[in-house]
């Protein structure tokens, strides 16, 4: 018996060749088939004649097929088939290459819908070089165009969903409420995915995208709501002293309004009796960590431990270095524990965390292994929140009786996103940098500069200075390192043959990539050429360069976290930008980097000009992949969404009632694959 969680070799049409075909879609099951949304709508309308079709651009034209094809091998055994259609105004001719059925599916006298270019073939008679054709009866329809993939076409596609369309009703489950549909008058499942596959009007495609994009966020907004219920259970870890004024007279420096702000509300989250799930957001060098740190200070003070959890061995190592200085006169115990920590020094580290030997410990992901206890965990805090998953977080926190987590990224976020993938944690944003900090100069140039940069960056590295190359791959996913090997070869052979170049490559174990970075953070590395994104990466105080070349192959905001890794001591820092690129779009997003530092301001730009699909340059870990929703074009579904979620929530906090059944599952399944 077929259902929605058959594969798609059991449909007509569909064998296990073709099925194979469809998983390279990420379609495996008949329910991903008819969740499989198109990405445009084409419209049959026929242009008035033949005689007056434009020329080089896709149009439709109604016309009758003149005489039978005929196919005939050319030169290297492919096929070629001819034949014409007119419509008593002119003719064009038809040109099919290896389509050995053309012959059998086009008949003389046959009137048709042919969709494609007119072009002109070397003796400049009009053409269409093998067009798509429909029947009279699909003229001013919507066809809707699908993703495709090698050996699969949107049309073939269409078909197998039709099919599919046809077999699943019986088993397709209502996935929002009645009461939901009646108050918003929003179309069935059933007839939704109909409209939205096969719509009869562009007003039919309006009514299904919404409801779907409706969908689609309320459950994302209600499964964010449910994770915050969860946490929010109270908790008994209460702060119940702050000792705050002591925390301020360790530190060297005097803190800005927004971060004495965000301690503010952070320890009154912690002295609610219920879990703080915070998400702490600051551009880079806005003094996260101090923030941080107070949280660490007070916890401990107040007889509980913490964990900080860090994406990289390297930013592990900082952290531990920069926090166990500024407890180094209190009686606070830090210790660091990693994937390169020996083994007996591991036991001694577990051991010590289980009995309460240790009241702040940092760490990587070894820190969520199974035999990691602590005696009483009272604070989680993660860093670079975009790099762990939802699970990775939720994992660290369950070593504890529901502590306070506290989620820090520097990677600015727009509002709107922010709300989307951080739905269940409240938001402080430190939107101030600390004083005294000096700008950084940021330039665009193009490769004719090359050797000006070379003397520039010489003349920093010989005033005791460090500097960073980046050296892009052709595209993201290519693992060919051979271009950034030769160039880093050549600048160590050339332009720096006097000086140490070290090279981190995506296809160093991570090891050898920590290796790399502590020697350029010891100094021992005076030029780091790299071919992998380095925004999360060990803050080096004494770099003040970042030559970022080809910059046009990063979104602003990847090129924004690049600039962040200098600055961060006393010294002036330049970033310059090398691009050849001409078009419009690429030298405006370079000037948008030129122009501000203010990172918030960037993001939006980055969000408004790419996407949301794009805005990480990488796929974002534990938060669902987008179906239809747009988080540009679609903020008044996304704000009524989270509205309606809230008030659902605040009725039936667990979405136990009997009305919301299928909502509880809808959100039960989602947050099994955010896991």
């Amino acid at each position: 018996m077929i259902d929605l969680n058959s594969g798609l070799q059991f449909l007509k049409g569909v064998g296990p060749k073709r099925a194979e075909l469809f998983s390279h879609l990420g379609i495996f099951s008949i329910e991903d088939l008819i969740r499989f949304y198109p990405r445009k709508y084409r419209t049959l309308h026929p242009v008035d004649s033949i005689f007056d079709a434009p020329e080089d651009e896709n149009i439709c034209i109604k016309g009758i097929v003149s005489y039978p094809p005929s196919t005939t091998k050319i030169p290297g055994g492919k096929l070629i088939t001819k034949t014409a259609i007119t419509d008593m105004t002119n003719s064009v001719d038809l040109v099919f290459f290896n389509n050995r059925y053309i012959d059998k599916m086009l008949n003389e006298g046959d009137e048709l819908l042919f969709f494609g270019k007119i072009t002109r073939d070397k003796w400049g008679l009009r053409q269409m070089i093998s067009p798509q054709f429909f029947p009279l009866s699909m003229e001013n329809t919507l066809e809707p165009i699908y993703p495709q993939t090698a050996g699969l076409q949107s049309k073939n596609i269409a078909k197998v969903i039709h099919n599919a369309l046809g077999l699943v009703k019986p088993y397709l489950e209502e996935t929002l409420p009645d009461y939901l549909l009646k108050k918003y008058k929003l179309p069935s499942l059933y007839s939704t995915l109909k409209m939205i596959h096969f719509p009869n009007n562009e007003a039919e495609v309006a009514a299904a995208r919404r409801r779907l994009v409706f969908e689609e966020l309320l459950i994302l907004q209600l499964a964010m709501f449910s994770l915050r219920n969860i946490k929010s259970i109270k908790t008994p870890i209460k702060v119940d002293y702050f000792f705050t004024d002591e925390y301020l007279n360790l530190l060297p420096f005097k803190l800005t309004n927004v971060q004495k702000r965000s301690i503010s509300e952070c320890l009154s989250d912690m002295q609610s009796g219920k879990a703080m799930n915070r998400l702490l957001q600051g551009d880079v060098g806005s003094g996260k960590t101090a923030v941080a740190a107070a949280l660490i200070y007070n916890i401990a003070k107040n007889g509980y431990q913490s964990a900080l959890m860090a994406p990289t061995e390297v930013l592990s190592r900082q952290h531990f270095a920069t926090l166990k200085n500024l407890f180094e006169n209190t009686d606070i115990r830090v210790e660091i524990i990693t994937g390169s920590t020996g083994q007996k020094d591991k036991r001694i580290i577990k051991e010590k965390l289980k009995n309460g030997e240790i009241d702040f410990i940092i760490g990587t992901h070894a820190l969520i292994q199974k035999d990691v206890e602590f005696k009483n965990l009272g604070l989680v805090i993660t860093d670079e929140q975009h790099r762990f998953g939802v699970k990775q977080r939720s994992d660290l926190a369950q070593k504890g009786d529901r502590p306070h987590t506290l989620v820090m990224s520097a990677t600015p976020i727009p509002r709107t996103l922010a709300l989307m993938i951080y739905g269940d944690l409240d938001i402080s944003i430190l939107d101030e940098l600390p004083p005294g900090r000096i700008p950084i100069d940021t330039v665009k140039v193009d490769s004719r500069y090359h050797n000006r940069i070379y003397n520039f960056i010489k003349k920093e590295v010989d005033s005791g200075r460090q500097a960073y190359i980046v050296c892009p791959l052709v595209e993201e996913g290519d693992y060919d390192i051979t271009p950034a090997v030769g160039y880093s070869q050549m600048l160590q052979k050339g332009a720096f043959k006097n000086y140490n170049v070290g090279l981190l490559h995506g296809r160093m174990k991570s090891a050898e990539k920590d290796e790399i970075m502590q020697k350029f953070y010891d100094g021992e590395i005076q030029i780091l050429v790299s071919t992998v994104v380095i925004e999360v990466g060990i803050d080096v105080p004494n770099a003040t360069v970042m030559l970022i070349e080809n910059a046009e192959r990063f979104g602003v905001s990847q090129l924004h976290q690049l600039r962040g890794r200098i600055g961060r001591g006393g010294e002036k820092s330049y970033c310059i930008l090398v691009s050849d690129a001409q078009n419009k779009e690429a030298c405006e997003r370079l000037e948008t980097l030129v122009k501000t530092s203010d990172g918030f301001k960037i993001a939006e730009y980055d969000l408004q000009t790419r996407g949301p699909g794009d805005f990480f340059g990488h796929r974002q870990h534990g938060l669902p992949e987008m179906k239809i929703a747009d988080l540009m074009s679609d903020t008044k579904i996304l704000y009524s969404a989270q509205g309606i979620a809230e008030e659902i929530i605040k009725k039936d906090a667990f979405l136990k009632n009997k009305e919301n059944v299928l909502l509880r599952k809808s959100v039960e399944n989602l947050l099994k694959k955010m896991e």
